[in-house]
């Protein structure tokens, strides 16, 4: 059966060398008068990106005010900043230089500029957003995908709650996309980047729905695409061919082309929140610790999907008399690719320790809302199974 879907995808993409020359035309043309320049300090200082950001905005007379300092996770003690500094300039547009945690801190501060109480209330499913700054970007690094998602993922500072909320009113206007600015990351960080690309394709492929054939191809020739070309870049960091595929697919991967006919299920996503909250942990590495455990939990109730992605997907040679035994090769084939890019796949890897049974406790009690709320689309997750899957991963 294939699910009904409603396709928007209305960010403006200016792709490739020397794009971010057009950004002073594209403010114009989406009416920024004052902009505030949001930025972490990483990258976008590394390449040059940030002093040509600023150039480019002094030259066309165009008047801004700069918030850095967001780190991974971004926090919302930083957004809170971010609203009191656009009330007080009288910001109306907002450009995130950076990569997924810039454009979430970005997205968040545009809801909380309009809104009375506290923006936290997004998050807490009190009350849903009704009005977002507009928001354009220069991306850095490719992984999130946020330049062309409806989402927006932030972590409350007090007690480590990461939360995520989805709204069309966040969408970027536009996305200026210079693969050559990812030529200074540094392997971990490109090696993060693409496992979390390809994980939010599989977190839409992994679906109860199985019968969207298109939009499975296009998902697996994204997923074989990023696996290769991770390789090749982690050779040659200046690598614009490969680099580029990257680039793009990290956009293609969460802007929902992958999951038009299907239903994505993202408990994987949920399961790691929690992780990166608790631990600090990079993302993507996060999303390799607990996947493989989370497949090897669902896998027996969905065995023809998990049959299909490794042979599609990972080139497993299918054995039809064992479906089971083909599943299992290709979880074991991703995670050998784990090993060659340098991400954990499993707690103690990403940690450096195993995490307490408290620890464990916690997670499970946070991600489920304190047993009120189950997780995953494919198959529903309990309390009970997010704190099975994290010992599996321990």
């Amino acid at each position: 059966m294939i699910k009904d879907f409603n396709y928007y995808a209305p960010t403006r993409v200016v792709f490739g060398r020397s794009s971010e020359e057009q950004l002073p035309q594209l403010l114009r043309q989406y009416g920024a008068h004052r902009v505030l320049v949001h930025y972490g300090g990483g990258s976008a200082m590394r390449s040059g990106l940030l002093d040509k950001v600023f150039k480019l905005l002094d030259e066309a007379d165009i008047s801004y005010v700069e918030l850095g300092g967001v780190v991974p996770n971004p926090k919302l003690s930083m957004v809170y900043k971010g609203i009191d500094l656009c009330r007080r300039e009288q910001v109306d547009f907002i450009l995130a230089v950076g990569g997924g945690s810039v454009i979430d801190s970005s997205k968040a501060i545009g809801y909380g500029v309009g809104y009375d109480g506290d923006v936290w209330d997004f998050w807490e499913g009190k009350t849903v957003p009704q009005s977002c700054l507009p928001i354009g970007v220069v991306l850095t690094i490719h992984a999130a995908g946020s330049e062309m998602s409806n989402s927006c993922v932030i972590t409350k500072d007090e007690g480590l709650l990461k939360r995520g909320i989805n709204s069309d009113l966040c969408r970027c206007r536009f996305c200026i996309m210079n693969p050559e600015r990812t030529y200074t990351l540094p392997p971990f960080q490109t090696a993060a980047g693409a496992t979390d690309i390809m994980m939010h394709t599989m977190e839409r492929y992994f679906s109860k729905y199985e019968d969207m054939t298109l939009t499975d191809a296009m998902a697996e020739a994204l997923l074989r695409t990023v696996k290769d070309c991770a390789v090749e870049v982690l050779k040659n960091p200046e690598d614009y061919r490969n680099r580029a595929q990257i680039m793009w697919a990290s956009s293609l991967a969460h802007n929902d082309l992958t999951e038009c006919g299907l239903e994505k299920d993202f408990a994987t996503h949920k399961l790691e929140h929690e992780l990166s909250a608790l631990y600090g942990v990079t993302h993507g590495a996060g999303l390799a610790a607990l996947w493989g455990s989370w497949a090897r939990y669902v896998m027996p109730r969905h065995q023809s999907r998990f049959v299909q992605f490794a042979v599609n997907v990972m080139g497993v040679t299918n054995d039809f008399a064992h479906p089971e035994a083909t599943a299992l090769r290709g979880i074991e084939a991703i995670e050998d690719f784990y090993r060659r890019i340098g991400m954990p796949t499993n707690i103690p890897e990403l940690i450096c320790r195993q995490a307490t049974d408290e620890e464990i406790s916690l997670m499970a009690d946070k991600c489920s809302r304190g047993g009120t709320m189950n997780i995953g689309a494919m198959e529903v997750l309990t309390r009970k199974d997010m704190e099975a899957i994290y010992r599996m991963a321990n």
